[in-house]
């Protein structure tokens, strides 16, 4: 299966090739459409989908290692709207000015911040403006990046198309000139228990992990083949850094489940 050349309303042109959930799976498109971008253009943009705790993570571990390349910038997407759900308000009331829940929702941001610095990179946050996004709120934001020394760029390119990310475009720019020290968090060689600490522990912000009688019998057999010195590929809920859904924010001190390790 070749990948699907196509271009954007602009004439940019974009390669699509698979493109499986992160909560579920690795949520990248192809090593394949990526070495051939790499080929054709000095720089390539790929989405990892979710956030950093899912395809972030799995592009740092899986992907790249795989690919042999590593990310030379990151981009973390935030929304006021997103903010405002982490910080306790509910859907039907996330369209209501309340920059109170925002600076209550930006522990779930930090944490995203936190995790991509962890693997050597400094990201650049597209903050994805709305109209009902209001001045106060976008303050909130633009004070805790200030304070923490985070890049953010205001972003409107659902209204003005490239013209709305130029800013966004320029901070990137400035990442890509300087050097990372890219490292990922755990080596294949690590044990598969290991493996799993580190990414409840680093990426997630938990405690520990727990295997059921289950979990435990099939990791036995990988190790008999192994299979044990392979990347981890997580499936959790995308709706919270933990495994449960309804632990919005940043959640501390959880306790992962891992009911079953399956070779793919």
């Amino acid at each position: 299966f070749k990948p699907n050349l196509v271009q954007t309303i602009e004439g940019t042109p974009a390669i699509i090739h698979g493109g499986p959930f992160a909560n579920i799976a690795h949520g990248c498109n192809s090593l394949m459409a990526t070495n051939t971008a790499r080929q054709l253009a000095d720089i390539v943009v790929t989405e990892a989908g979710f956030g950093a705790d899912l395809g972030a993570e799995k592009f740092m571990h899986i992907k790249s290692r795989k690919g042999g390349f590593h990310p030379d910038a990151v981009v973390i997407v935030a929304t006021v709207r997103a903010l405002k759900m982490h910080g306790g308000i509910a859907k039907d009331s996330l369209g209501e000015e309340n920059p109170e829940a925002v600076r209550r929702g930006m522990v779930n941001l930090a944490k995203h911040v936190d995790t991509i610095r962890q693997f050597g990179i400094e990201p650049v946050v597209a903050l994805n403006r709305f109209v009902t996004d209001s001045d106060a709120e976008i303050g909130e934001i633009m004070g805790w990046t200030a304070a923490a020394g985070v890049q953010v760029a205001l972003t409107n390119v659902w209204e003005q198309g490239g013209a709305g990310g130029l800013e966004l475009a320029k901070l990137v720019k400035q990442e890509l000139d300087r050097p990372t020290n890219f490292t990922p968090l755990y080596d294949e060689t690590d044990s598969v228990e290991e493996k799993l600490q580190t990414i409840v522990q680093k990426v997630y912000g938990g405690a520990a992990i727990q295997l059921t009688d289950q979990a435990q019998k099939q990791l036995a057999e990988l190790k008999k083949y192994g299979w044990d010195e392979l990347p981890i590929c997580m499936a959790k809920t995308q709706y919270s850094l933990s495994d449960q859904p309804k632990l919005l924010g940043r959640p501390e001190g959880f306790t992962v489940t891992i009911r079953e390790i399956i070779p793919k």
